[in-house]
């Protein structure tokens, strides 16, 4: 059974030093490859936790940072009324170029750290597959990832015709997508296609189809599951565990 522990991330500007929240979750055999899990926009929800158990009982040593530590807030329950319109008044209030560099931080450390393969994967869904992207854009080194999984990221739109990502990548998206317009995610697809990624539209899916939460009304099983063992199948022939 994997094990889940709170840690802190150093980071080089922390509010009067505080260091960046994470959940550390460890596979049963150690010196698995890394991966950093990218929170939805609802924050580290246990939906978010239970995917993080879900990478490390496949073997992977798993980071889950606190995206929104530096305006005070872990998750929004996503079953809460209005839990949608304040999620967006969060992650709106994010310093966006701030939470790239402190996922780029959370990939130094998982790569540095000394149980793992020093290979890091990146993984995010909606607000962090978005994020998870930008974090791969125009950086190099150890910051820089091996690889990355995004599910319907709601910033590509505006993210695509930046800066090339120069890794292996996989993404998701539902073909019935209430958040993101047909034709920005055809010319996604277009453009990830080109620099040679994977892509998958999952017929009648929803935006957030992955997440079960009945209240949300997005969750579509058979898309959440096939997505998921093609997630699986792709990290295995490109960030194997």
């Amino acid at each position: 059974m994997p094990k889940s522990t709170e840690i802190t991330i150093p980071v080089p500007n922390g509010p009067d030093g505080a260091g960046m929240p994470a959940t550390l979750v460890r596979p049963d055999s150690p010196m698995g490859a890394g991966i950093v899990l990218v929170q939805e926009i609802f924050g580290r929800t246990a939906y978010m936790r239970k995917r993080a158990m879900d990478l490390a009982e496949n073997g992977y040593t798993v980071v889950l940072p606190q995206v929104y530590w530096r305006i005070g807030i872990d998750d929004i329950p996503e079953d809460s009324p209005d839990a949608l319109m304040v999620a967006v008044g969060h992650s709106q209030a994010v310093d966006w170029d701030q939470a790239v560099a402190d996922i780029r931080t959370a990939i130094t450390w998982l790569r540095a750290d000394p149980e793992s393969e020093h290979a890091v994967a990146l993984v995010g869904f909606c607000f962090g597959g978005g994020l998870a992207y930008a974090a791969l854009q125009g950086v190099r080194g150890l910051e820089h990832a091996d690889a990355l999984v995004s599910y319907y990221g709601s910033a590509l739109p505006n993210l695509v015709d930046g800066p090339t990502v120069h890794a292996a990548s996989l993404h998701h998206f539902g073909d019935a997508d209430a958040f993101i317009p047909r034709e920005a995610i055809d010319h996604i697809r277009e453009v990830v296609e080109a620099d040679g990624a994977e892509f998958h539209l999952w017929d009648d899916a929803n935006h957030a189809f992955d997440n079960p939460t009945p209240e949300l009304g997005l969750h579509d099983p058979r898309a959440s599951r096939e997505a998921w063992e093609v997630t699986l199948d792709w990290l295995a022939e490109h960030h194997p565990a």
